[in-house]
């Protein structure tokens, strides 16, 4: 089955030689670029083009034209290869386009040497680009994957290049123009129907870039979903590294550079940048003092190998020699990791203000002159992530929108980290007044778990338009409602939660039925055939203090709701304690690890997949004591039309 892929996505190849085959509206160059596990080039030799078509292991056409076939055999690469980038470019020559957006947009196929389909991509979203990397294939942990990029570029082929690191790249770009002109581009005629057009989509952060050198190199904030910021002219700009001039250099940060159809998508994937250079500056930091400490290791073993070297000023001396050149490493590696947290913090504290209401924290002005919107978002913010190395510097967990999988509150003392650190604190601010000496009690987590799941209600609630988005709870034992009480005074939540099993036996009732209904409607295409008392909006139940209540039949229909309801609209956010349904043994299993973990309380519980990290996740709570959320609720109650819910 053909994967097809948006920015950013990337899918294993189950072969090692394949071919690429391009169609664009009109005359292109394709050419392929040869980079190390940073993407940089070694030289010219390290590009195929038409003026030099053939590399090791890579084989491009010689011409111009609208339709190309590039050959790749990974096998044949060498070993210090780990990115085979492939580019797109106008030609001067041949091209009357004055940008990728003139056309149709090119789109990019991954096959095999039978013409299989592995993967395609359509790159959406360019404009007055007259370059741009399509997709690349890169190498991570022995095995190869293909990622689609997009990453355009309006100075064109040297600027593309010299992004990779080649010096030399405005020769090599006016050498393969003057092949193109040389062989007279045999253009190839558009096709009349180049494949469908894709909706650009917010791509998440690549699941398996590779981590950076043990060097700890700066971050590229170049990045693959994100335009550079305009640089400060050179008369306004102090000579010196970081100046325009250097191209490596800090570029002044803005709101939105990345690619993107609206601000909001921007405002995504700059976001998801952020997420991603933060990861790999860390990870190159903790590489290289790992790197220091095992040459410590080895040189102090080197000093006390001879037995006759252990005693005296001489062995004395080795070892301070070894410790200092220690320290030295570790020195230099904070002072790289400094560096990019500068220029980090810098582009959070000008994206954060940036921010639309459904990004935004509770606390940010935008809340105060919020009104219901005309559209759904994109996506939704459930709350910020941090590193131990960067305490200050949080990063908003922002998540696509419909949600794909469902949300588990953890309400559970015995899953948090503070079990094997009781020294460690945990939500100062959420906590507030309740924050004791050590953990909090049950009683405290699972009023804030309560709290947590009604902040994240609310919020779906406010980004979504007045009646596009409804709430459905279960709250067998009743316990819950001085939490719900905002969301039942403005009529956010329709009628107080029906008490006992019966109660949980008519909710999941319900919700079945309008599964059910809206499959069938789907797969039939009868949307308008649906029985009047069906509720088209989308619906977000909320799970209390599960799985009290709930009998097998019920335990059953819940796990059908997680697998079959977000497709349909239905989504489910259980608040629960996993310890208390261990009786169901591993019935519950896949339920649980189907569900994305949030806790009430800062916890390490979140790894990135590509580095590894455990990234901190805090919860998007409104500040304690702040009216804010009723306020929001209060202002959608008001734009909902009367008799309406």
């Amino acid at each position: 089955m053909t994967a097809e892929l948006v920015r950013g996505q990337n899918h294993p190849l189950d072969r090692t030689r394949v071919e690429i085959r391009i169609t664009a509206g009109g005359p292109v160059i394709a050419g392929v670029t040869l980079g190390d596990d940073q993407g940089r080039l070694s030289g010219a030799d390290a590009v195929a083009h038409p003026g030099a078509p053939c590399r090791a292991g890579v084989e491009v056409p010689r011409q111009a034209a609208s339709e190309h076939r590039v050959a790749v055999d990974l096998d044949a690469v060498a070993d210090a290869v780990h990115r085979v980038s492939v580019l797109l470019a106008l030609p001067a020559t041949v091209s009357s386009l004055s940008g990728f957006g003139a056309a149709a947009a090119p789109r990019v196929a991954v096959t095999g040497l039978d013409g299989t389909p592995l993967t395609e991509y359509t790159i959406t979203g360019l404009g007055a680009e007259t370059a741009v990397v399509a997709v690349e294939l890169y190498r991570r942990q022995g095995a190869w994957k293909v990622r689609a990029v997009g990453q355009g570029y309006a100075d064109g082929l040297a600027a593309m290049l010299r992004d990779q690191g080649l010096p030399q790249a405005a020769e090599l770009a006016a050498e393969i123009e003057e092949a193109v002109g040389l062989g007279h581009a045999r253009a190839v005629p558009s096709p009349v129907a180049a494949g469908r057009a894709e909706q650009p989509t917010a791509a998440p952060p690549a699941p398996d870039a590779p981590a950076p050198a043990p060097g700890g190199d700066r971050v590229d904030y170049r990045h693959p979903r994100r335009r550079t910021a305009p640089a400060p002219s050179p008369a306004a700009a102090p000579e010196g590294p970081g100046t325009p001039e250097a191209p490596d250099g800090p570029q002044t940060p803005v709101p939105g550079d990345a690619a993107g159809w609206s601000m909001d998508e921007r405002l995504y994937n700059q976001i998801w940048g952020m997420f991603e250079d933060l990861a790999r500056s860390v990870a190159a930091y903790r590489s290289a003092c790992s790197f220091a400490e095992s040459r410590l290791e080895q040189e102090l073993d080197q000093a006390l190998a001879d037995p006759r070297n252990r005693l005296g000023s001489a062995a004395d001396a080795a070892r301070a020699a070894a410790r200092d050149r220690h320290a030295a490493l570790v020195t230099q590696a904070r002072a790289a990791l400094d560096r990019d947290l500068a220029q980090l913090t810098a582009e959070s504290e000008v994206v954060e203000p940036a921010l639309p209401p459904a990004f935004a924290r509770w606390d940010s002005p935008v809340w105060q002159s919020h009104h219901a919107p005309q559209e759904p978002p994109m996506a939704v913010r459930l709350g910020d992530l941090h590193l131990p190395e960067v305490l200050d510097l949080r990063i908003p967990m922002v998540v696509r929108l419909p949600l794909e999988r469902g949300l588990w509150i953890d309400s559970g003392p015995s899953s948090y980290a503070w079990q094997a650190d009781p020294g460690r604190e945990y939500g100062r601010r959420e906590l507030g007044s309740a924050l004791t000496e050590g953990p909090p009690d049950e009683a405290v987590l699972g009023r804030l778990a309560l709290d947590t799941a009604v902040a994240v209600a609310a919020r779906l609630l406010a980004a979504h338009p007045v009646g596009d988005f409804a709430l459905q709870v279960i709250d067998p034992g009743g316990t819950a409602a001085p939490a719900l009480a905002p969301l039942l005074e403005t009529g956010a939540l329709r009628e107080p939660p029906a008490p006992g099993a019966q109660g949980v036996a008519r909710t999941l009732e319900a919700l079945i039925r309008r599964v059910d209904l809206v499959q069938m409607a789907v797969r039939n295409r009868a949307a308008d055939s649906l029985p009047p008392d069906v509720d088209t909006a989308q619906q977000l139940l909320i799970v209390h203090d599960f799985p009290h209540g709930f009998d097998d039949r019920a335990v059953n229909q819940l796990r059908y709701l997680a697998d079959e309801g977000p497709a349909v609209g239905v989504h489910l956010l259980i608040v629960a304690d996993r310890a208390q349904s261990q009786e169901y043994g591993p019935v519950l299993d896949p339920l649980w690890r189907s569900l994305l973990r949030l806790t009430p309380v800062p916890d390490a519980h979140l790894a990135d997949p590509w580095v590894g990290h455990a990234w901190t996740y805090e919860p998007a709570l409104a500040p304690q004591g702040s009216p804010i959320v009723r306020q929001v609720l209060t202002r959608l109650a008001q734009a909902r039309p009367a008799g309406r819910h």
